[in-house]
């Protein structure tokens, strides 16, 4: 599958044509994120998005960002079992124990790399390579993806196996997955 006009007419890559979706794959997706709190907070939808649609965790956004303290490592890594409580009766979240624990272990591994996330993740691309054609062309895991993936465990991070690595380094701009016929992809 190729490129599929949105809304406006626009060619775009598939999923990016959903209203829910449109306004995230133009103006966020593959674009470069840098820093602790931006990083930080795209680990952890990542990680809940894990087994569930992306749709449904842009659409919590919003509660994530409130219910993690705007993804704030430092405030995050302090949240203890009532936090922990609290979350999982929070409705606008996904309400997932294991999920929940992982982010604030890995809010805690962020502090403990002390300003290196940005290096550990931006140094882990492929490098330049041209845009896929197709969804076909896409990857789920690259042998890069599986290393970071590997960099991050080893570095106290958890829910962030290959496909999710890779998921990351696509949200953050370390590859640039949109089609080559993508109207809305960066520069």
């Amino acid at each position: 599958m190729s490129v599929l006009p949105g809304p406006d007419g626009q060619p775009r890559c598939p999923w990016g044509t959903a209203p829910d979706m449109v306004q995230y794959h133009d103006t966020e997706w593959g674009r470069p994120v840098h820093g602790d709190v931006g990083l930080f907070e795209r680990i952890t939808l990542e990680a809940f998005q894990s087994g569930l649609s992306w749709a449904i965790i842009l659409r919590k956004r919003p509660a994530f960002r409130e219910a993690f303290a705007g993804f704030d490592p430092e405030v995050v890594a302090g949240f203890g079992e009532p936090d922990v409580e609290r979350l999982l009766a929070d409705a606008g979240i996904v309400r997932n124990r294991a999920k929940i624990e992982a982010a604030i272990g890995n809010a805690r591994a962020v502090l403990e790399l002390h300003g290196e996330l940005d290096e550990i993740i931006w140094t882990s691309g492929p490098g330049p390579r041209p845009r896929p054609r197709t969804v076909a062309e896409v990857p789920a895991v690259t042998p890069e993806s599986t290393a970071l993936a590997r960099r991050l465990r080893a570095r106290g991070f958890r829910f962030v196996g290959p496909t999710t690595a890779y998921a990351l380094m696509q949200a953050v701009g370390v590859v640039d997955d949109h089609l080559a016929d993508c109207a809305t992809a960066p520069a």
